[in-house]
Parts: C-alpha cells; structure tokens; sequence
C-alpha cells in the first residue's frame, strides 16, 4: 500500500458520515439457550432446557445492524409476511435505529431461523421460509428509487430466499446514481450482478461458480476471468484462515487473515460487506475498505452468533497493531 495513505485510526470518525441503503432478504433470528443434562428416553437426542431466549434481526437486516455499528446511517427496505414474526423484526431495527421500509404479505411468512444452543454449540437449527410473492417484488421495486435518494453505496444482501429476484434493475439503478453497488451473492449463477461494483463471495461460493484449482496461480487467474466477465470494478473472496483476496484491474491484493480465536462464524459475512460499504459510501479507496473490512471480520467471529463490531474496537485493533 502507498506510504501516504493516511493513518486508518484518524478515518473511522468518517465512517458516521457514511449512508448505505441496504436491500434484500431479512429474517429474524431466533436463538434457545440452555442446559444439556441428560439424553432423551424417546430418542437418542439431548434434552435441552430452555433458561433464556433471545431474537435478533439477520440477514438483511444483520448487514444493517452492522451499518449501524460502525456510526453510519442505515436505510432498509425488504419484505417480509404480514404476522409476528414481521412486526417483531420491524420494531428491533426501529428500536435500534434502522431506518426501515419492511413490505408485509400475507401470502408470504417472514423467515425465521430458530437456533437451540446447549453449553455454548448450537445442537438444532430450524428453518421456517417461503418465497415472496411477485406483489412482494413489484413493491420493492417501486419503493427502491426513493431509499436510494440520499444513499452513498447501495448493498445488496442475497440470501437467496427470493428478494432479489430483481437484482438486474437495482444493480441498474445504483449504478445510474453513480453510488457503488455491493452484492453478497448467493447460488451458482453470478450473470444477474453483471456490473455490480463489487461481489463478495466466500471461498466455497466461488468454487461453485469458478470450480476448482490446483495452486494460487490458478485461483488468481480465475479470479481475474470473473471480475472481467462480469464486468466488475472488484471481486472480493473471503478465504476464512486464508484472510481476503481482491481483484481489481491490473492489480491483487492479499490480506491475511486477522482473527486471533474464531468462536463462531454466523453472520461474519455481513460483517465484512457492511463494513466495506460502509468506508466505500464515506470515500474510502477501495483496498483500504478492504482491509478495514478484514479486520472487523477478525472480531466478529469471535462472538456468538450473528454480532456487530463497533468503531470502537476497530480502533482498539489498530491500537493493538501500532503496540
């Protein structure tokens, strides 16, 4: 990196300038905390005995909570059903701070993801989702202009569950307000981010779109090949304990990885792209949110379950760092 790049510490305080509209698939995190003593008489399973339980936005709405942390405005706009679950995700991102535009739809329930954690390890996840409907997509599409009016980077959050059905327009649409447009991709078809700023996928979605190599001359090769097919500024992939890889044009960039204990890695993805559309939309250069990004994933996945990093202890590890 350049040695006049400015010290990063003294840039945080920019990130509380940033705005970042957000839009994709929301759900609500539900998480069951107990006490295994015994295995169950009917099954050879463990009983669990509920002491404490917890909801938590994620998805979508993690990436936002995410925003949120780091000091920034966080514009919302999702769909979810018209039922409890709904209305329960809505006022945890009002009551933090979200500003949110939640599209309900009685013929599409909101996702909920319900985690039974014994001991500190997650023993039971249960899935409830439905595809939204082309009414639930109609909406969003209608209501995406004015989420993007104030808006410095556009994220996109794919979780697959059918709110990006019509990422081609949004990516459109971002891209004609001039803002970078963030995808977190999902599936084994990368054609609908065509022109996106940047995709961030983790090492094994890239191998499912890229396929396989035998060394790290191979993976760059591909790496490049599918930032220029898909008409990129930049291709993200997470590597886990490898740390991060960027492919811009003519140039890549490495950046290890930053953890020093990896507890649990749910939700570490979220961190990463917010925290780098977040630096992007307060006019940070690209590698320079990469890295930031990088190093709140070193936090992140030290924590239990779908978590924040604040600016706070992102400055505390550039402290570490200059010790």
């Amino acid at each position: 990196m350049p040695s006049d790049v400015p010290d990063m510490a003294g840039d945080l305080h920019s990130l509380a300038q940033a705005q970042v509209a957000i839009v994709g698939d929301v759900m609500l995190d539900r998480y069951w905390f107990g006490k295994v003593e015994r295995i169950s008489p009917e099954a050879p399973v463990p009983v669990v005995q509920v002491r404490r339980e917890e909801e938590r936005p994620g998805g979508a709405a993690n990436v936002a909570l995410n925003v949120l942390a780091l000091g920034a405005h966080a514009f919302l706009l999702a769909p979810v059903g018209d039922d409890g679950a709904g209305e329960r995700l809505g006022m945890l991102l009002t009551e933090a701070g979200v500003k949110t535009v939640l599209i309900p739809d009685k013929a599409c329930p909101t996702t909920v993801k319900l985690r039974v954690i014994g001991h500190q390890q997650q023993l039971l996840r249960m899935d409830f989702e439905a595809q939204p409907s082309q009414a639930h997509s109609e909406a969003l599409r209608q209501q995406a202009p004015a989420l993007l009016n104030k808006a410095k980077a556009l994220l996109l959050s794919d979780y697959g569950k059918g709110a990006l059905r019509e990422v081609e327009h949004l990516v459109a649409l971002g891209r004609s307000l001039g803002i970078p447009v963030l995808i977190d991709p999902k599936g084994r078809d990368y054609r609908p981010y065509q022109g996106a700023t940047i995709i961030t996928p983790n090492l094994s979605e890239f191998q499912a779109v890229a396929g396989t190599w035998a060394n790290e001359a191979q993976f760059r090769v591909l790496g490049e090949q599918w930032r220029e097919s898909l008409q990129l500024e930049a291709l993200l992939v997470t590597r886990g304990e490898e740390g991060m890889t960027l492919f811009m044009q003519d140039t890549i960039y490495h950046h290890p990885a930053q953890a020093r204990e990896v507890f649990d890695v749910t939700g570490a993805g979220d961190t990463v792209i917010a925290t780098l559309a977040t630096a992007l939309a307060a006019g940070w250069a690209m590698d320079r949110a990469v890295e930031l990004a990088n190093r709140a994933a070193g936090i992140v996945v030290g924590k239990l379950g779908a978590a924040v990093v604040t600016v706070e202890e992102l400055a505390a590890t550039e402290s570490m760092r200059e010790g």
